[in-house]
């Protein structure tokens, strides 16, 4: 169903929005209001949210099946809500995937499915969206980061490079607008309970690990909200990981890892 957005309030439109955090931004904004465009592949789950969110809050709920790992999956969304008469003031980029390992994983053209997915879509959608929110002087984008780009470490050698890029992407964008009401986050979770990591083959690792060092979804989500209103360029999520944080950022720290990392 296609809608003109008559209140003048605009749209939050929401990537990777048919489960975990996409899904809870979803609730989370629908409950303070705000009318939604929810953007992922699954359309059967994105109508189930959307009727669910529509009966309890009121609120109009669009949809767009798009798939971000198609590099012109930014232009179709962009396109679908200039006809749709949908003014997007807020954005969450959501959208994710663990990835391959960039060493171990030979297929190179899954490792350019994973840099479009997870940094290209991304920095599409702002250059699509934030010059219209700079032009109305008004205007909330959250772009999904982690932990894992706070610190380096051994392993795979895209996640957190990947998250790393969205926090420096973030951090640049809300120095360059935030002046002009357009404020950009990114939020850095710690671990979190979604279904990232039964979708990623992870749960074995999940199940051995402490239950302390684990949030909730919609904690992430009210941290990263009242964030990006409150023109926080990083958000850490979470009192554990904002403890460890200057930890992680701290010059011995990163010293300490630079001399394991040294071969014997």
């Amino acid at each position: 169903m296609i809608t003109e957005d008559t209140n003048g309030e605009g749209y939050a439109l929401i990537t990777g929005a048919s489960a975990g955090l996409g899904a809870e931004f979803a609730r989370q904004l629908a409950a303070m209001g705000h009318h939604l465009i929810l953007v992922a592949r699954r359309e059967d789950r994105l109508q189930a949210l959307a009727a669910g969110l529509t009966e309890q809050h009121g609120v109009t709920c669009q949809i767009i099946v798009a798939d971000l790992n198609d590099k012109d999956a930014g232009k179709h969304i962009a396109d679908t809500c200039q006809s749709g008469g949908w003014t997007v003031n807020w954005l969450v980029n959501n959208a994710g995937v663990a990835g391959p390992d960039l060493l171990q994983d030979k297929d190179w053209a899954a490792q350019q499915t994973f840099f479009q997915l997870m940094m290209l879509s991304v920095a599409d959608l702002c250059h699509r969206f934030i010059p219209g929110m700079v032009d109305r002087g008004y205007g909330r984008v959250i772009n999904v980061a982690s932990v894992a780009a706070r610190v380096p470490r051994s392993g795979g050698c895209n996640y957190g490079p990947a998250k790393a890029y969205l926090v420096a992407l973030s951090e640049e964008l809300n120095l360059t607008v935030a002046a002009k009401g357009v404020h950009v986050s990114a939020i850095c979770p710690g671990f979190t309970h979604t279904d990232f990591h039964e979708t990623a083959g992870l749960m074995e690792m999940k199940n051995n690990m402490a239950k302390w060092l684990w949030y909730d979804a919609d904690v992430v989500v009210r941290d990263a909200i009242r964030g990006v209103e409150a023109a926080k360029p990083v958000v850490v999520s979470g009192r554990l990981y904002r403890w460890l944080d200057p930890i992680f950022q701290s010059v011995w720290t990163r010293r300490l890892l630079r001399i394991k990392a040294r071969p014997e």
